[in-house]
């Protein structure tokens, strides 16, 4: 399959980028895969139908199919301030095991190594404190981040401005120099309401029509390229 390549719009100022902030499911993580990789062992079944691919397409889009409702549930308990309660019982997105074990998106951790010497870094969630802290204990990716937020560190979560915000004033930047990085229109649209710019990445569940249509500022094929995005040192 052909590899996306790096666009970004002519609005995009890399030097104005004092702080990255970034999302977790589908941008260090690669959760797509992990549940994909579940579901095909479920639906092995559809295998003995004489197609060796077809348990793992059909997973696939599954796995799509349910990230825009959870993404609209999620937000619509954000903004009744059902969130908190929503993540008691429902303590992760669909496509993420709070257990493990976890996969990285490839290349992720030395673009963090890399990054975490030139910017401050933060993690800015929608998942569940547990989960994401999990996470990153797991993976050895804690050291790299400043600050770490999850959907219920404030009182609002995203799309809602208030993470973003609330992230840069931490780091010390303005939401101007703050870069939002994610995979789905709930962190663009974040970032966008915040004054920040926002760099959509295509290794998770968001599409570039949809990521651009919510006002992406720049779209990777991959977490992994966002130094090839940012000013050399």
């Amino acid at each position: 399959m052909k590899r996306a390549r790096i666009w970004h719009s002519p609005d995009f100022d890399p030097q104005r980028v004092r702080a990255v902030l970034f999302d977790i499911d589908g941008t260090l993580r690669d959760t797509d895969d992990e549940l994909v990789q579940r579901l095909s062992r479920w639906l092995g079944f559809l295998a003995w139908l004489g197609e060796p691919t077809w348990p793992r397409r059909a997973a696939r889009a599954l796995v799509m199919a349910a990230e825009t409702p959870f993404n609209a549930l999620y937000a619509w308990a954000d903004r009744w301030g059902l969130d908190n309660w929503l993540a008691r019982i429902w303590p992760s997105r669909p496509h993420a095991a709070d257990h493990g074990p976890y996969r990285l998106v490839p290349g992720v951790r030395a673009m963090l190594e890399t990054l975490a010497v030139r910017y401050p870094l933060a993690v800015v969630s929608a998942g569940a404190e547990g989960s994401t802290l999990a996470f990153l204990a797991a993976t050895g990716l804690r050291p790299f981040f400043r600050l770490v937020v999850s959907g219920q560190t404030y009182e609002r979560t995203k799309p809602h401005p208030e993470p973003v915000l609330r992230a840069a004033a931490a780091l010390g930047v303005a939401p101007q120099q703050a870069l939002m990085v994610g995979d789905t229109t709930v962190d663009i649209l974040a970032a966008r309401a915040a004054g920040a710019q926002a760099v959509g990445v295509l290794c998770g569940f968001g599409t570039a029509r949809e990521l651009r249509r919510a006002g992406a500022h720049a779209l990777l094929p991959s977490t992994a390229d966002l130094m090839a995005l940012l000013p050399p040192p």
